[in-house]
């Protein structure tokens, strides 16, 4: 498990828990960020988060970084803040970053932009193409969203969803839409029912039910002690796993709907032949050999559910028929999930290979191969062998 500590060792630390309750800590240092925020795991396993505070120079309007899962910490973007009218930049971001369906970094910051009223920002995750998206602004007659607390949510529609704490007509928050091209639409305003009952100043993420609506939660109204509310555009039902990859032959949960009533499950078109509804809203299920990282569909009575994201299907090295060998050595690979193989490599070296079936790989000792792992890289990931290949003269 890691996870952060906003104080601590002066600015703040990143850690790993094991499960056995011993931590190692990681320190930031001011100039990497100053009280983090809950950071996110991206699809290439490291983690991403800001600080709200820090980074250097004169604004310390703090930075989005990124941990390996050794701890070591790099700062990707120092948030500039608002300089003038000209220059400017976000300030404190607070909510917690979230990837998009082609691999970006978004999230908001509570202040600067051009209004120094908030910002839509997101990066890469190389910490390149950086782009302020979108400068918050409250003011007559647009009456918009501005300083949101809360980050983004990615909807199934490829869509991001958030909240303003202030702003809107009523001046007690909003919900909107920003398109993966940045275009950003103002949905709804709270205290727009009889006595704020919709509750106001929302500060929390929206969170996509897997029945297609929003939910989310506001201060409070004139009753006190806020509101838990639902937000539909309309999307339709889907599914959510409880983990993003796995191996062949792996059990995984499935979030859902009329799961009592499922008559397949496949990945990417693979049909799996082993799944069990625990309930109507929880289904586990065998990933089948022959599995592709894909969309996850679920039939079911009621109708058809699709995956939320891809399921990436891990490819595992079992065998090698040979230890060693001359360049030129045939050498089949036994494993798992290999159908989508995209490179064999040996001690790092290319070797041009065949893909017999889901768990079979022919190749040959390519030239220039050095003595090291065997690697098979996929769609869904990358595997390498336990024993070493040795090269020989």
């Amino acid at each position: 498990m890691y996870g952060v500590t906003p104080f601590g060792a002066h600015y703040g630390t990143f850690f790993k828990l094991t499960t056995k309750g011993a931590i190692t800590a990681h320190a930031f240092d001011y100039t990497d960020g100053y009280e983090p925020n809950l950071p996110t795991q991206g699809s290439d396993g490291n983690f991403y988060g800001t600080t709200q505070f820090g980074g250097g120079g004169t604004c310390e309007c703090g930075v989005v970084y990124k941990a390996t899962t050794g701890g070591k910490i790099t700062v990707l973007h120092v948030f500039g803040g608002y300089v003038s009218a000209t220059v400017y930049d976000g300030n404190r971001p607070i909510g917690v970053l979230v990837q998009d369906n082609e691999g970006y970094l978004w999230g908001t910051t509570y202040q600067g932009g051009e209004y120094n009223e908030g910002t839509i920002f997101k990066i890469a995750t190389s910490g390149k193409d950086y782009a302020l998206v979108y400068s918050f602004q409250f003011a007559e007659p647009q009456l918009l969203g501005q300083l949101p607390v809360a980050g983004l949510t990615l909807g199934t529609d490829s869509n991001l969803y958030g909240v303003t704490a202030y702003g809107g007509t009523n001046n007690y928050g909003t919900i909107f839409q920003v398109t993966p091209a940045g275009d950003v639409t103002f949905l709804y305003s709270f205290c727009s029912e009889a006595s704020c009952a919709d509750g106001i100043v929302p500060e929390t993420p929206l969170i996509q039910h897997t029945n297609g609506k929003f939910y989310g939660t506001a201060s409070g109204n004139s009753l006190c002690c806020g509101t838990f509310f639902s937000f539909d555009m309309g999307l339709p039902p889907f599914t959510r796993s409880t983990a993003n990859e796995g191996k062949v032959g792996a059990t995984i949960d499935f979030l859902g709907q009329g799961f009592t009533d499922t008559t397949s499950v496949s990945f990417d078109g693979t049909l799996a032949t082993t799944f069990h509804a625990i309930s109507d809203t929880l289904l586990s299920v065998q990933v089948p050999v022959g599995a592709l990282t894909g969309l996850v569909k679920i039939v079911t009575s009621k109708g058809t559910l699709l995956g939320s994201h891809n399921f990436n299907v891990l490819p595992t090295i079992k065998s090698l028929s040979a230890s060693s060998g001359v360049v030129g050595t045939p050498v089949t690979i036994t494993g798992s999930g290999l159908t989508q193989a995209s490179k064999v490599t040996f001690g790092g070296a290319k070797a041009v290979f065949t893909v017999t079936n889901d768990s079979t790989i022919a190749t040959k000792v390519p030239t220039g191969a050095k003595t090291g792992k065997v690697a098979v890289t996929t769609l869904g990931g990358s595997a390498s062998s336990a024993a070493t290949f040795t090269v020989t003269p």
